[in-house]
């Protein structure tokens, strides 16, 4: 049994410590898109690691159904509201399965137990004498349920949020006085620097703040669809007042005292960045006019755009994450959304970089180092783990990796640096790629007195392998659990960031399980033309010196767009059917790609292996013969003559 049951054992009775994290409630106008999946993903991710690391955590998210925008869709499709919304809401709820999403609970903000909170809400404010029966007059936008004065229009008279029209809208109402809380909380924003998360979203509350704040109109009588004003019945409240209060209801704030004070407040309210003020000004006021703390955090992520552009249905470029995992599987669409994007900017979403990203990262990286292991240990050792005895400098360096790399992990993911760790675990996996290349595992079996020194070999990869299981766990869920069950473990369900330290968790003579493929490579459509002297050319033809010289000039720009660096030849073999293609493995530094280049009437392959050349890294993947490229590298031709561009400077250096 691993030594590390007996340090669970002990955490057993040690307290967790409480982690509460929501995501917005998403408003069931329509299907959600990629962007709600990112949204949601970043929670999930945050809220798995609190889960590795042994807090006590609670993951809400759900959806907000009342308002007029609602009634109205519903009237147009011929149904009533929640018919309406349980259709749409079926579909969040189907979506966060197929995404693995580990919530603990789902609101809707049509329950009876949500309506019970948001009506005492408003009584204790209302008793308080922070809410008072008015009448309105304003301009009010539909579709994102805000009310605006004439000042806070865009340059063409609409919506600053949304920039569709508004409309003039008079009744009586209610008001809360939000004014009165406005120094209040500017003070709170301002003494408590990680309040509003990222910098640039907190000063832009800081200066709406300072413009002076409004008493707030919560409740319409122009349509019925919301929770009614308790004593008075014809008013219903209005839509942000009853959704932000959905984050005090499913952690008992009426009916279970101790469940309340361990999760509030909040750790994070992840919010896409077009609300944080709803989040950081309206939602403080409110638990300020209750007596109750704020939450600690606020983090205003970016925007998702698809190929350089904003989502938008005229455009037709809203992207159905259903689709995605049908096609490429929940794991692949978690990674690049985590990996892409640096939380807290836009960021681009595009088919084409996710098919690089599985077959570079998931493909090549992570699913050939758990296969090439798996598949030495059945070969050279019956699939039985030795014991390991004494070790090398190779062995020294690949432990020294993976403890500096949980020391990473844990201290990033307490930021959210997601994608930075990440890029850290990937380099990890890519170091033990190359501790294979480096110890040569083929080549320790055929010398029986390099038995143990074998032995070793493989269980180190076994136990890097059991490593970046659990590394990997917060972001792709289900691949962490399919390495682990190829490596026959037992317990992933249960294991926790402290059971990977120290090194050596698997047992003596453990018995691994059978390699299966991970991600299987996704081939690109089109075909294109071997890659001669670093230009591409027609099958069997040179270019002429004349079609050279006549090439079109390109700007600066242009120039700046390509992206050179330092790789290393690993591999190097003849495509089969050809005889100038040769295919490379190379290692960037911080992965490894496959690379066809038409040089093989020029070098062996054997000549290329351990040299430093120059690649074109950004060039879209390409299918030459039928196996995929993922660059190209460079070469100086003169007459017959051609040489690659090769250079004494480490891997990964730009070139420019």
């Amino acid at each position: 049994m691993p030594a590390f049951h007996s340090r669970r054992q002990r955490r057993i009775f040690m307290s967790k410590k409480p982690f509460y994290i929501t995501t917005p409630i998403y408003y069931p106008s329509a299907k959600l898109h990629i962007g709600h999946a990112y949204c949601t993903t970043i929670a999930d991710s945050i809220a798995r690691y609190h889960r590795l690391a042994g807090d006590d955590v609670f993951f809400l998210t759900g959806s907000d159904e009342h308002g007029l925008k609602i009634q109205q869709s519903a009237e147009a499709a011929g149904i009533t509201p929640i018919a309406y919304t349980d259709r749409i809401v079926a579909g969040f709820q189907n979506l966060w399965k197929r995404l693995h999403i580990s919530n603990d609970d789902f609101i809707r903000t049509t329950e009876a137990r949500h309506a019970r909170v948001v009506q005492e809400i408003f009584r204790r404010i209302y008793e308080k004498g922070d809410i008072y029966k008015g009448s309105y007059k304003g301009l009010y936008c539909t579709p994102c349920e805000s009310y605006w004065t004439e000042h806070q229009l865009d340059e063409n008279g609409c919506c600053p949020d949304c920039h569709r029209p508004v409309q003039e809208v008079s009744e009586e109402a209610y008001f809360f006085k939000m004014s009165k809380y406005a120094d209040r909380v500017l003070a709170h924003i301002e003494t408590h620097p990680d309040f509003i998360q990222p910098v640039s979203r907190r000063n832009e509350m800081i200066n709406f703040i300072k413009q002076g704040l409004e008493d707030l109109c919560i409740s319409r009588t122009s349509f019925d669809w919301g929770i009614p004003v308790p004593g008075d019945e014809k008013h219903v409240i209005y839509v942000w007042f009853d959704a932000l209060t959905n984050y005090l209801t499913p952690i008992g704030f009426l009916d279970d005292a101790e469940k309340f004070a361990k999760f509030w407040p909040a750790d994070l309210h992840l919010v896409g960045k077009e609300i944080v003020r709803f989040h950081t000004i309206i939602w403080p006021c409110i638990l300020m006019a209750l007596d109750l703390p704020l939450p600690k955090k606020v983090y205003g992520h970016g925007w998702l755009i698809v190929d350089g552009d904003k989502m938008s249905k005229s455009k037709g470029n809203v992207v159905d994450p259903i689709g995605l995992i049908d096609e490429f599987g929940a794991d692949a669409i978690r990674y690049f959304l985590l990996r892409e994007i640096n939380l807290g900017q836009d960021g681009n979403f595009s088919r084409d970089a996710l098919i690089a990203r599985i077959n570079s990262d998931l493909a090549n990286d992570l699913g050939n180092l758990l296969h090439r292991t798996l598949s030495m240990a059945l070969k050279f050792q019956g699939g039985m783990l030795a014991a390991p005895e004494g070790e090398s400098a190779a062995d020294r360096s690949l432990k020294a990796d993976a403890a500096d790399t949980v020391a990473f992990f844990r201290a990033n993911m307490e930021e959210m640096q997601l994608s930075a760790t990440i890029k850290k675990v990937w380099a990890f996996i890519s170091r033990a790629n190359k501790y294979i290349d480096e110890t040569a595992p083929w080549a320790l079996a055929k010398d029986p007195a390099k038995k143990q020194e074998l032995a070793n070999v493989l269980y180190n990869l076994a136990e890097a392998l059991r490593v970046i299981g659990v590394l990997i766990s917060p972001f792709m869920p289900e691949t962490a659990a399919r390495i682990w069950k190829q490596l026959a473990l037992k317990g992933f369900g249960s294991v926790q960031l402290a059971d990977i330290e120290p090194w050596g968790g698997i047992p003596e003579g453990h018995k691994i399980g059978v390699p299966e493929q991970l991600f299987p490579r996704i081939e690109t459509e089109r075909e294109e033309a071997p890659v001669w002297a670093g230009k591409t050319v027609g099958k069997g033809k040179q270019p002429e010196k004349g079609e050279r010289e006549s090439a079109s000039e390109i700007t600066f720009e242009e120039f700046h767009k390509i992206q050179l660096r330092v790789v290393r030849v690993l591999d190097a073999e003849i495509v089969p059917k050809t005889d100038k293609l040769l295919k490379l493995t190379v290692d960037l530094g911080d992965e490894r790609r496959q690379v066809v280049s038409g040089i093989a009437q020029h070098y062996k392959p054997e000549e290329l292996i351990g040299k430093n050349v120059v690649m074109v890294v950004n060039l879209k993947p390409a299918k030459l013969r039928g196996v995929v490229s993922q660059g190209m590298i460079l070469a100086a031709a003169q007459g017959e003559d051609l040489k690659v561009l090769s250079v004494d400077m480490p891997i990964g250096t730009e070139v420019r």
